[in-house]
């Protein structure tokens, strides 16, 4: 009898540690294939649908992803269609882990159906950014019951944290330099959000966004916030530091 607990035993011990295997294979599947584990949460992003800058920028490995809106698209001279952006996505995505299109529309139906058609490109990696307007959130409601990723977009107030997390998007996109454009502290409403979702417990993500200089961005990391979205005229600032440079070039001179 004591025999036949023992190896029952030790059979519970091995389906448990095959369980626990498989769990950790899953996990690590699941693992986004180009975050380095040491990266921490810091999530940066580039704001542009310019594709030579993605063939400069992105495979530094300092993208999390590259983010989209309407407007970046017309800048960038590209049409602001599903078929373009899955075009945008498949070049993005060749080098990192996500990329985010905005749904366009004027009603709740609108934003939703083609909300829907970007996050067919794919659903693992594209994120879905609609505006926080009252017929966005609810098309925002609508696709997150059909399991899209989504980016609460085109924030002006802390209180908007509030409607994120209530909503459980992932991202919530404030923006710091139209704020401060429109004599609001963009600073302080940016440091609020994060503070709300902190406060609550939500693990809805303050993406800053229309950063005009690194120094923005240095004084909010300084804050705890860590997910920024900016130019690739801002990512050559991040990269440039003369003294480095000449650094590097006097250990040269030892080689």
């Amino acid at each position: 009898m004591a025999m036949h607990r023992s190896g029952r035993s030790a059979a519970l011990l091995l389906a448990l540690a095959s369980c626990c295997l498989q769990l950790h294979l899953s996990a690590e599947r699941s693992r986004p294939v180009f975050t380095p584990p040491l990266r921490g949460r810091a999530r940066l992003f580039l704001d542009t649908a310019d594709v030579k800058a993605y063939e400069e920028l992105l495979p530094l490995g300092l993208f999390s992803g590259v983010t989209t809106n309407p407007g970046i698209l017309s800048k960038d001279k590209v049409s602001c269609t599903v078929d373009s952006l899955k075009s945008l996505a498949e070049k993005a995505l060749s080098y990192t882990d996500e990329f985010m299109c905005q749904s366009w529309g004027k009603d709740e139906t609108n934003f939703y159906e083609t909300g829907l058609k970007l996050a067919d490109i794919d659903r693992e990696k594209v994120v879905v950014k609609v505006p926080a307007t009252l017929e966005g959130v609810k098309a925002a409601k609508r696709l997150l019951e059909d399991g899209v990723r989504v980016c609460l977009t085109a924030c002006y107030s802390a209180k908007q944290a509030l409607i994120a997390t209530g909503l459980g998007v992932e991202y919530v996109a404030p923006y710091l330099g139209r704020m401060n454009d429109n004599r609001k502290d963009g600073f302080d409403q940016c440091y609020k959000m994060h503070e709300i979702v902190g406060g609550i417990g939500g693990k809805t993500r303050v993406l800053v966004a229309s950063l005009r200089d690194v120094v923005n961005m240095q004084v909010l990391a300084q804050k705890g916030l860590d997910t920024f979205t900016f130019s690739p005229r801002v990512a050559t600032q991040l990269l440039e530091e003369p003294l480095t440079d000449k650094a590097a070039e006097e250990f040269e001179d030892f080689v």
